[in-house]
């Protein structure tokens, strides 16, 4: 085939994509179709990603107050797994071009589809903290993701996480924090996207719902901030945030940060902007 030729069946086939449809010769497969984005339901989902106790809930609950935005509780995507358990599953896998990956992709996709179709919106913001020990899969999955970075003080995390986690010794509940902390930097460090800070969201949730509806492409709406007026799923431990603050219905001032920083999370307090360096000694 002349390049000519190829580079108008290409130019063709952008566009049918665009309608759901592709030229193919008779009989053919499209190979690894499950990593094509052309496919998705959801072709660019956005995803808050964050440690625990970061507040993560509460940006949930203002962007999905938002009529054109969809934000559900924790989807656990990372534990939604596929397998395939016999030669002959993973011979039909190949033959039709795909891997069990690629299956596992095409569950998440559609579980988010579902999600945002029940909900009448037009846009998904997914909020998982575990999300962000998958950030090269959900590119992979979608390449058109977008990243909302949300950070905190982690020795505000810490002190958070200890009083839902009592049973937890100092030392590993500031590895655990660390764990979350220097996988969010990664990501950061690895992808584009809007980084926002918990602190500024109660401080001023006006500004930053702006500053991400920005980010999304939707105008801002007053609405948001009255997150207390919507229904969000609930509160329940395990989808995210339960406690009576989050309950309130209103946007309170964050706590300050504890004076002393566990040791472990000198370093990414200093990566974070919340030390201006690593005290001496």
């Amino acid at each position: 085939m002349s390049r000519a030729r190829t580079l108008g069946k290409q130019a063709v086939n952008r566009a049918l994509r665009a309608r759901g449809y592709e030229l193919r010769r008779a009989g053919s497969r499209r190979r690894r179709a499950g990593l094509d984005a052309g496919e998705r339901l959801v072709p660019a989902p956005a995803f808050i990603l964050s440690s625990v106790r970061s507040g993560s809930t509460l940006v949930r609950v203002l962007l999905d107050s938002h009529s054109r935005i969809h934000s559900p509780s924790e989807l656990h995507l990372r534990d939604l797994v596929v397998e395939s358990r016999s030669d002959y599953s993973d011979r039909a896998l190949k033959a039709i071009g795909l891997r069990v990956e690629d299956v596992q992709y095409l569950l998440w996709d559609r579980l988010l589809h579902r999600e945002l179709v029940a909900s009448g919106k037009d846009i998904l913001v997914n909020k998982t903290p575990s999300d962000v020990f998958i950030a090269e899969r959900l590119v992979e999955c979608w390449p058109d993701a977008r990243f909302i970075f949300l950070l905190r003080h982690p020795a505000a995390i810490a002190a958070s996480r200890q009083a839902v986690r009592p049973q937890d010794s100092a030392e590993r509940n500031a590895q655990m924090v660390l764990r979350y902390g220097e996988a969010l930097e990664r990501a950061r460090q690895t992808y584009p996207g809007l980084t926002v800070r918990y602190e500024d969201v109660t401080a001023d949730p006006r500004a930053v719902t702006r500053q991400v509806c920005d980010f999304l492409g939707v105008p801002w709406e007053a609405d948001m901030l009255d997150y207390g007026r919507f229904e969000h799923g609930g509160y329940r431990a395990g989808l995210g945030d339960w406690k009576e603050k989050i309950r309130s219905g209103r946007v309170q001032a964050a706590p300050a940060p504890p004076v002393d920083v566990p040791a472990q999370l000198v370093d990414l307090s200093v990566a974070w902007g919340y030390l201006a360096q690593r005290p001496a000694g």
